[in-house]
């Protein structure tokens, strides 16, 4: 009988050690996209569009970086903030 509680207690302990493995495996799968940032989705500030990072125009103002989806809208910002 002993046995038998020892068996489905290091049963359970092993479902437990297995089941936070995996959580663990599937959390970490996503991070190494968003660590390297080219995937990233940022907001253009004049369209309110959504582009990826590494394909987004950049343009430093103000000591800001911000982010376009063309070299449009960055000249359409300019000119709003120089109004």
């Amino acid at each position: 009988m002993y046995r038998l509680l020892l068996i489905f207690g290091l049963l359970f302990v092993l479902y437990l050690l297995l089941r936070h493995a995996i959580r663990e495996f599937r959390g970490s799968k996503g991070q190494g996209l968003m660590e390297s940032g080219k995937d990233v989705m940022v907001q253009d500030p004049v369209c309110r569009t959504y582009v990826p990072k590494g394909s987004a125009v950049t343009a430093q103002i103000g000591g800001q970086t911000y982010f376009f989806c063309s070299q449009d809208c960055a000249h359409t910002f300019r000119q709003q903030l120089s109004s």
